[in-house]
């Protein structure tokens, strides 16, 4: 079967069959998993019309949107590599917002094209972020840089007070492990490496603080986890009901505390989610076309198609109850673009295949210079 056949099979069957996908690919996504993902986007984008070649990928159209696809087939005609963007029909970014507001919880959208605001819902308002926060520790480093005081090039050893939980990968590196400022910044952005941002951190020291005043002390992400750790419940009331001088006392502490089991960040409800890092969508998009230069923020194109830009930049965050995107934008009409969502629902986990797919429906609109 083509690969044509084999989306046009997946996403008009009754029922998904575990041998259709190779053992390999299984091993990392349960075919429970790749049921509900294909039902959320059937659910999302309605009736099924058709695949269409774009390029090496493929884009499947729906009745009220479309999915981006990358598919990977091995000599056996099994699925080895998946990759689903859907994006929802968009007339208008009227339209959009009028969706946004739909959504439970808060939400802030903002979308920038050169340097004017061209659409706006509660850009100024601070929101979670999650690892979105993670441009503010990159724009520092390339002050730093620029003015002399460090070089992309500086190893820092990995230590085991550094490591932090995932994602990421360096949490599982052997310590002493040398690493250059360029390695960590480019996976703490393209893969959201927390051990990499926790050094990182460490390293620029509280200059990050500049970059917003209601974020000191500037939290890593080892503390956030310590804070929010079943085990913990004290210690997350203390900082709590603390002043900033009584949160770093406490912050010093929690340099001896043991880090929570990851497992109790997996598949959870929204958790304190007034400990996190808070950005307005305005001032993401200051962070963002800050550093949207640097070649390391293209290694992860997020929702957007590559192909459709000159140049994308990214950096998304995600808790339970909290989901960001943030992405600059060249097109290949010479327009620059900053479309920044973000989504708090302290009360239930936010429904990401929604937001992608109305996220994914904004970038589409101005790719098609609509």
């Amino acid at each position: 079967m083509t690969p044509e056949e084999i989306l046009e099979k997946l996403f008009t069957s009754e029922d998904i069959e575990a041998e259709w996908f190779a053992p390999e690919f299984l091993s990392q996504v349960s075919i429970t998993q790749v049921i509900i993902i294909i039902t959320d986007v059937k659910k999302q984008l309605r009736t099924y019309q058709g695949v269409q070649k774009n390029g090496h990928d493929y884009v499947v159209n729906f009745s009220q949107g479309s999915v981006a696809t990358q598919i990977v087939l091995n000599s056996k005609g099994r699925i080895t590599g998946l990759l689903l963007q859907p994006n929802l029909n968009i007339s208008s970014l009227s339209d959009a917002i009028a969706e946004f507001k739909k959504l439970p919880g808060k939400v802030s959208f903002i979308v920038k094209e050169n340097s004017s605001i061209i659409a706006d819902f509660n850009a100024k308002t601070p929101l979670a972020v999650g690892s979105a926060f993670k441009l503010a520790v990159l724009k520092t480093l390339k002050v730093q840089i620029s003015s002399g005081q460090k070089s992309w090039k500086d190893i820092v050893t990995l230590q085991s007070e550094d490591k932090s939980l995932p994602s990421g990968i360096l949490q599982n590196w052997s310590d002493n492990s040398p690493l250059t400022l360029q390695t960590l910044a480019s996976l703490m952005i393209s893969i959201s490496d927390n051990t990499a941002t926790d050094i990182l951190i460490k390293q620029v020291g509280k200059s990050i603080e500049s970059s917003s005043s209601r974020n000191r002390p500037f939290l890593s992400t080892r503390e956030l986890f310590i804070l929010k750790g079943s085990q913990n419940r004290q210690l997350l009331e203390r900082y709590r009901n603390g002043n900033e001088k009584q949160r770093r006392v406490l912050l010093a502490e929690l340099a001896s505390q043991p880090l929570p089991d990851v497992n109790e960040f997996i598949d959870t409800n929204p958790n304190a989610l007034d400990v996190e890092w808070f950005y307005s969508a305005e001032e993401l998009c200051e962070l963002i076309e800050e550093v949207a230069d640097l070649p390391l923020m293209s290694i992860n194109s997020g929702v957007a198609n590559p192909n459709d830009w000159e140049r994308v930049a990214y950096k998304g965050g995600s808790e339970p109850g909290v989901l960001n995107f943030t992405t600059w934008l060249k097109g290949k009409n010479g327009k620059q673009y900053c479309v920044v969502a973000t989504w708090n629902n302290s009360d239930t986990p936010v429904d990401e295949g929604k937001f992608y797919a109305l996220y994914g429906g904004v970038i589409s609109f101005l790719a098609a210079g609509k």
